[in-house]
């Protein structure tokens, strides 16, 4: 799979990065030009982009409005926060007080590189994220030809592996990339690593309020979001949320079903709800490949 590669440094002083976000400089600031859609990117004014890491979806910190963000289940958000720093090379970390922004950081900044295909909709660079020097025989700046032993190099990978976050594909994500992490994840799943022995994300969450997603449920983020997202308009029960998934722009593949080509709308396809408070999917997902937005 081909992706641009670009050298530079992870910076996350005055950022608030989670388990799949965090900031990243390139040591030739001109480099991100060459990004697909690099035009819309949101850099600030010492040219840090954030990265939202490729493939994987880890438990929220902080979503929603940003003068009341809810999140997941903080002893997992945190644990993939936690890791993704640790991997890159931070060895020591201080939050504003009760928050989670970055008010100081060892070391400032830490050495790496991203294979990345482009810029999302929010404007951050969707990448696979690797630390220190760049992998052997490249140049900063070229195509690169990504293959499952450099996906094995990044934190994308060492992520789903620990069972720290979800693996969440999109269609440009290439088949055999897209394999590796499934086999990855589900052994993780099986081995109980990680979040995978409290995920209720198939089985079922029982969903009476607010408290229920950002306290206990460990659930896909991409299904807290949508049952946050709808409960924050008010509406105290369930029994209209397959239909307001079915108004949302979600648009995908089911590998598993008899035309794994054809594009589906609307998670109500695969989200059940019973009883009126149980939530669940009825595939995993890992089984789904978005479109991009």
């Amino acid at each position: 799979m081909p992706m641009l590669l670009v050298k530079g440094s992870f910076q996350i002083k005055n950022t608030e990065p989670d388990g799949d976000t965090v900031g990243f400089v390139p040591t030739r600031h001109p480099d991100w030009n060459r990004v697909r859609g690099g035009l819309g990117l949101d850099l600030t004014n010492s040219c840090r982009g954030k990265l939202r890491l490729d493939a994987v979806d880890a438990l929220e910190t902080h979503y929603g409005p940003t003068s009341a963000p809810a999140h997941q289940p903080l002893p997992f958000a945190h644990a993939a926060r936690d890791e993704l720093l640790r991997w890159l090379g931070f060895t020591a970390v201080e939050r504003a007080p009760g928050g989670e922004r970055v008010v100081a950081a060892s070391p400032e900044s830490v050495p790496g590189w991203i294979l990345t295909g482009g810029v999302d909709v929010h404007g951050r660079c969707v990448a696979l994220a690797g630390r220190g020097a760049l992998p052997e025989g490249t140049k900063s700046g070229q195509e690169v030809t990504v293959g499952v032993p450099l996906l094995r190099a990044t934190v994308n990978h060492h992520l789903v592996a620990e069972g720290l976050a979800y693996p969440t594909f999109y269609s440009n994500l290439y088949e055999d990339l897209r394999r590796e992490l499934t086999d990855v994840a589900r052994q993780a799943r099986d081995a109980g690593r990680g979040l995978w022995p409290d995920d209720v994300s198939t089985t079922g969450a029982k969903v009476t309020g607010l408290s229920s997603l950002t306290d206990d449920a460990v659930l896909v983020p991409k299904l807290f979001r949508r049952l946050f997202d709808y409960l924050a308009l008010g509406e105290p029960s369930l029994s209209a949320f397959r239909a307001f998934l079915a108004g949302a722009a979600d648009t995908y593949r089911i590998l598993s079903s008899d035309t794994p080509r054809a594009q589906v709308r609307g998670l109500h396809h695969v989200v059940e709800v019973t009883g009126d408070h149980t939530v669940r999917m009825t595939v995993p997902v890992e089984d789904l490949v978005f479109t991009e937005a």
